[in-house]
């Protein structure tokens, strides 16, 4: 059974492609401590595509935040690049390279991004959730 109170984690990543894997293997861990263990596949995903994107698209460190509060699990990825998203367009889930953003729309309850400064530097923070109900 999933607990009840409200908790967060943030797990500071360096730039660097291994900073997927090490995200994806706390999250799951994280989740299975807390009880929302069928949760999991499907935030793996979502943190993946998000922490993807932050590594691919800037030179600097980034962050993977996990929120659980009222029944709602939230992943966030925070980056150093100021730039809005573009949401992937119809025939842009066709495409190779690219397709993250779709996956986490298909996937996630909700999700969305916003400009955020951290540290005095300009960034984004991409986020999603999942009900655990």
């Amino acid at each position: 059974m999933p607990e009840t109170a409200p908790w967060e984690y943030t797990l500071h990543i360096p730039n660097d492609p291994r900073a997927v894997t090490v995200s994806r293997r706390t999250l799951r861990l994280i989740l299975t401590m807390h009880g929302l263990i069928r949760l999991v596949d499907t935030a793996e995903l979502l943190a993946t595509e998000l922490v993807s994107n932050a590594v691919r698209h800037t030179k600097e460190p980034a962050a993977l935040r996990v929120r659980y509060a009222a029944g709602v699990l939230r992943i966030g990825a925070w980056d150093a690049d100021p730039e809005p998203l573009h949401p992937p367009g119809e025939f842009e889930v066709l495409a190779e390279d690219g397709r993250g953003l779709a996956l986490v729309r298909a996937c996630a309850d909700l999700w969305g991004w916003q400009p955020l400064s951290r540290r005095g530097k300009r960034g984004k923070y991409v986020w999603c959730e999942l009900a655990a109900a």
